[in-house]
């Protein structure tokens, strides 16, 4: 599903010049649930940024479902991470002017459902993660464990094929946590392709394969 080639990512320019992601060769099946892991600063979100086609400033050859990602131009990128990826922030980027419920219903609008399917569904989600109470909330009033879990409801609400999680857990307390991961594991085990970055060890343990990176390698 995900094939990876050469992948190098470098950040600014003569002296400054630092080689986040180098030489990556990485790939991941239909079905699978691969962790990536790593000590702080070793290229992780960076790699996970470029899995999730949100950043196109990096060199080699990728192939996303037999679509090869680097000859394709920024719109048609743009439409394969819409049709395909969820993805969970390691900071949140909820939307600050609008409420949790409309924030849910963001990604339901880009895939282009009619409005009574996106209510169902946004009430669903609602439901799901205990936050109906939270439905007419702004992120400001939020701390950062519900944003945390209303990222994840975005993420997951319209039923990704691929779900790329940034610290899915990190503003979570342990039992949220767990729940969360079990869900990550539930959808898994439906079809979804999981691919999160955590420095977890017990979050590791729900996916099937571990991926070790330090200094921007993979190894």
């Amino acid at each position: 599903m995900i094939q990876l080639r050469n992948i190098n990512r470098v950040f600014g320019k003569g002296d400054e010049r630092t080689e986040a992601v180098r030489n990556v060769n990485l790939d991941v099946g239909e079905g699978d649930f691969v962790t990536i892991m790593g000590p702080s600063g070793c290229g992780k979100s960076t790699l996970l940024s470029i899995i999730g086609m949100l950043d196109a400033s990096w060199t080699g050859s990728y192939t996303f479902v037999g679509t090869e990602v680097h000859r394709l131009k920024p719109k048609k990128r743009i439409a394969l991470n819409r049709d395909y990826v969820g993805y969970v922030f390691q900071q949140y980027h909820l939307l600050d002017d609008l409420t949790v419920a409309e924030n849910l219903e963001v990604p339901l609008t880009y895939r282009k459902i009619k409005g009574a399917e996106r209510s169902r569904m946004v009430d669903e989600a609602l439901e799901r993660f205990g936050l109906g109470p939270k439905r007419r909330a702004y992120p400001g009033s939020l701390s950062g464990g519900i944003q945390q879990l209303v990222g994840v409801a975005r993420a997951i609400i319209a039923r990704p094929r691929v779900i790329l999680a940034d610290e899915p857990t990190g503003n979570l307390h342990s039992d949220q946590a767990r729940e969360i991961m079990e869900l990550f594991q539930r959808l898994n085990r439906d079809g979804a392709t999981v691919v999160q970055v955590t420095h977890s060890e017990e979050n590791a343990s729900f996916g099937n394969r571990t991926v070790e990176m330090f200094d921007g390698e993979v190894k």
